[in-house]
């Protein structure tokens, strides 16, 4: 059963192979979806700070009923934190929050802050000043690995240069009609984990008809077989959540899709417009600097 699997991160640490996204999950609503999720057998759940549910996924965790060091718990350094002193204080920010006594693995959210993402500046003295605090953190044991999110080859090798330690992960949207190859590959080649964020592309891989096809062919669901095809890529999953039955059924993923299928989903049409998460900066939408957030035209 993938819930039972993991993957060893370049520290030696195991993680998960599943994981469950709490992307949109209010904080009030985050404990269950988490004691829920355990219950069900995940042992593996991302939350971050600009999500807003850092308390409600501890409460989850220390209630779940299942002993602390059994969980692995993920959060994320928010975006716009480009210096030492913000992030360690933002770091104990999260400890604060989640109140867990340690966190499994912290991240930088983007290589960029949300108003900038893709704009071309790549903030490498920032993300070097707050990869350094969490190095120092990881150093002192406050977090038991380290990574990033978002980054692409340019900003990994900024940290792989000047840092000291090597980003365990490097979490990206990948999914069905989505997927760098190539940076999946090199992240790869270098010991880092690629984490698969939005793995049925919220939601809008569901009116794919080619995936559909496939689907059927092996008597599964689109989201079992857009979460088999990241773990067939040697990703890690995180679907996002908080219905116990999709939780299920995200997990049920214990089938192999054929070689020849793999090449047929590698080619699907990319997804351009992703609804109404087209608004957010990973899917191709604008935010403001005052907050808003704007469509890209398609």
């Amino acid at each position: 059963m993938i819930l039972n699997e993991t993957y060893t991160l370049s520290n030696g640490a195991k993680i998960p192979k599943l994981g469950l996204g709490t992307w949109m999950i209010e904080d009030d609503k985050a404990a269950q979806a988490v004691r829920e999720a355990v219950g069900i057998g995940y042992r593996h759940i991302d939350t971050a700070q600009g999500y807003g549910n850092e308390c409600g996924v501890g409460e989850g965790v220390r209630t779940c009923g299942v002993p602390r060091e059994e969980i692995f718990v993920t959060t994320k350094l928010e975006a716009a934190i480009k210096s030492y002193n913000e992030a360690l204080a933002a770091i104990d920010g999260s400890l604060k929050a989640l109140n867990l006594g340690y966190i499994d693995m912290m991240i930088i959210h983007s290589p960029q802050p949300w108003t900038d993402f893709r704009e071309g500046e790549h903030f490498f003295e920032g993300n070097r000043e707050a990869w350094r605090a969490l190095e120092d953190a990881y150093k002192a044991g406050k977090l038991k690995a380290i990574g990033v999110s978002n980054f692409e080859q340019a900003d990994l090798n900024n940290l792989l240069e000047h840092g000291t330690v090597k980003p365990m992960v490097n979490q990206i949207l990948t999914h069905v009609s989505n997927t760098p190859f190539e940076l999946i590959s090199y992240c790869q080649s270098k010991g880092i984990l690629v984490e698969a964020y939005s793995p049925v592309a919220h939601g809008e891989m569901l009116k794919n008809q080619e995936v559909a096809s496939i689907a059927e062919k092996y008597g599964v669901t689109i989201p079992q077989i857009g979460i088999r095809y990241c773990l067939q890529l040697g990703t890690l999953p995180l679907p996002k959540t908080a219905n116990p039955e999709h939780m299920r059924s995200n997990a049920a993923v214990d089938f192999e899709i054929s070689d020849a299928d793999m090449k047929v989903l590698k080619k699907v049409q990319r997804i351009k417009n992703y609804g109404e998460a087209s608004l957010f900066p990973v899917y191709g939408g604008k935010m403001g600097t005052d907050g808003t957030l704007t469509p890209r035209d398609f």
